[in-house]
């Protein structure tokens, strides 16, 4: 076995987004990419010689090569050890978890998450640090800096070895140990949760339909929700994790999981319905006939926290990207504890949690998490909602509706228009922000603007900042429009419209959501000229 020296060129566009750098498989595919980013990755990494690696992914097409790829490298690196998830599959929240159980040096997550699967799909590559959470800005940016300098790479000519079996083997110098993907994870709910609680509600015959989507969260699901907690086989549905995800687009959202949805809606419906999305960090919750929205299902979770073992002696705090609605201000408010707005992206939450001053985070994006990991977890949020059904009783409808007839209810909507033009998104932002000095007092469909501005935020921590994070307009009554343009598509822009409106009134509280909206969501296209920009009369995805 030897480590070779590969010339190479650099590749133009390999900076890393809040998610890590996403392209399309076809990208991935050619010749010394992948080596490239992954080089530029172990260059900007200091006192890596001797550590322990994580290494895994959601088992997407080009998974399997990629991990074969990766431990040539990371030989050639002079890692001490690297885990890898059998099959070369591991979650994302898993990742965070066995880097911080083993106490790793960090890990390589290999997703798209959310995004499409197969040959004609997407491919992702995200570095998470020792705390367990994705790497900060100061990380991606050195390593985007070394991809445009970078003129070779090095591995290891030896065979990768197999990762299908538990076991340990060698390359050069580094052991590689193939651990059960599922095992540190389920560990961890074990402490977290009441499991005898739960196990509890399903002997009494509660039903649960939870859809994996063919995505990776299906053995974690299976091993948890029937293996341990005696849900009925057949509980967990499209639970192996296919290359192309079974042709669906693993997002958990009314959208893409219609089929949950559909279920969700018959005469028979089960009691509790639950999604993970690619790499089971996102979640959906689903009433019979009743979709919960992710941040009123972050606001209830806060509101119930202290039913969960590990949260029983309450809460240090709440943190929500800015987007994502002030339901959780609310119970952030009414139990004393601060309520912090971050900039979207799960890597602005790791110095909160660690510093002790947020134990619950969540994103409108599906989304949410605490401080037993670093990255969000969907499986999480789906075990705490079931800790709270066991214990409070009830339905999910009925504790949502308690919840707003306590706290009030946010109205809210996402509105995405989908592979916009990137030079056509960036000048309808531009426009937006030209606009912002004078919107202060202005009336757009009968409300009054109270702030308009261009989110900044300073890191209570270290006093990071980062700015020009989203365009919000706020009005005096409350309501919210925020755009910005997301980091998480492979093609074109993304440009994503956050609409919010409070509504204290029970009586007032059934209205439809897009309904309640509908004077937002007039106003929100008038004032950015979406249509005379992206040419779109509607949004591709409405959530």
């Amino acid at each position: 076995m030897t480590i070779v020296t590969i010339p190479t060129q650099p590749f133009a566009g390999q900076q890393p987004g809040t998610s890590g750098l996403r392209k399309k498989v076809v990208v991935f595919q050619q010749p010394h990419y992948l080596e490239n980013f992954v080089q530029a990755l172990f260059d900007s990494l200091e006192g890596a010689a001797g550590q322990t690696l994580v290494l895994g992914g959601d088992g997407r097409f080009h998974n399997r090569a990629a991990v074969q790829t990766i431990l040539r490298m990371a030989a050639a690196k002079g890692f001490g050890r690297v885990l890898v998830g059998r099959g070369g599959i591991l979650s994302t929240p898993a990742v965070s978890c066995v880097i911080r159980k083993h106490r790793a040096y960090g890990g390589i997550v290999l997703s798209a998450s959310h995004n499409p699967g197969g040959p004609e799909g997407d491919f992702g590559i995200k570095y998470n640090v020792g705390n367990g959470g994705p790497a900060p800005e100061k990380v991606t940016e050195a390593v985007h800096a070394r991809t445009k300098e970078l003129r070779s790479y090095r591995i290891s000519d030896a065979a990768a070895p197999d990762f299908d079996r538990p076991g340990t083997a060698t390359i050069e110098q580094t052991a590689v140990e193939v651990i059960d993907p599922v095992a540190d994870y389920a560990a961890l709910m074990r402490e977290v949760f009441d499991f005898d609680a739960i196990r509890g509600l399903f002997a009494r015959g509660f039903r649960v339909r939870c859809d994996a989507m063919s995505a990776v969260g299906g053995p974690y699901a299976k091993a948890i929700l029937e293996g341990e907690l005696g849900a009925p086989a057949g509980t967990v549905v499209n639970a192996e994790p296919l290359p192309d995800f079974g042709d669906l687009h693993p997002d958990p959202n009314p959208v893409n999981a219609e089929d949950l949805i559909a279920h969700m809606a018959a005469a028979d419906a089960p009691d509790f319905g639950c999604a993970t999305d690619g790499d089971a960090d996102r979640n959906m919750i689903v009433g019979r006939n009743f979709p919960v929205a992710p941040s009123d299902s972050l606001a209830l979770l806060a509101a119930h926290a202290t039913v969960v073992p590990r949260y029983a002696k309450g809460l240090a705090g709440i943190a929500r990207s800015m987007p994502t609605s002030t339901a959780a201000d609310r119970v952030a408010q009414a139990l004393g504890i601060p309520c912090f707005e971050t900039p979207t992206g799960w890597k602005f939450f790791g110095n909160l949690l660690d510093a002790g001053r947020a134990t619950l985070c969540g994103e409108e994006s599906y989304g949410t998490g605490s401080d037993h990991v670093r990255e969000k977890d969907g499986l999480w949020a789906i075990l705490f909602w079931l800790n709270i059904l066991a214990v409070r009783g009830g339905s999910v409808e009925s504790l949502v509706r308690a919840h707003w007839a306590q706290y009030g209810r946010n109205y809210y909507s996402r509105h995405d228009y989908e592979a916009v033009d990137s030079a056509a998104a960036n000048a309808l932002m531009a426009e937006l922000r030209a606009q912002l000095p004078g919107l202060a007092g202005q009336r757009l469909n009968e409300r009054r603007v109270a702030l308009a501005d261009d989110f900044a935020y300073t890191d209570p921590v270290d006093g990071s900042t980062a700015s020009r994070q989203g365009v919000r307009v706020i009005f005096e009554d409350g309501s919210r429009i925020v755009y910005r343009l997301s980091g998480t598509g492979t093609e074109g822009a993304t440009l994503r419209v956050y609409l919010e409106m409070y509504e204290a009134d029970p009586a007032r509280q059934d209205v439809p959501t897009q309904t309640a909206l509908a004077p937002l969501i007039t106003a929100a296209g008038a004032l950015a000229r979406i249509e005379q920009h992206t040419g779109r009369a509607t949004p591709s995805v409405v959530t």
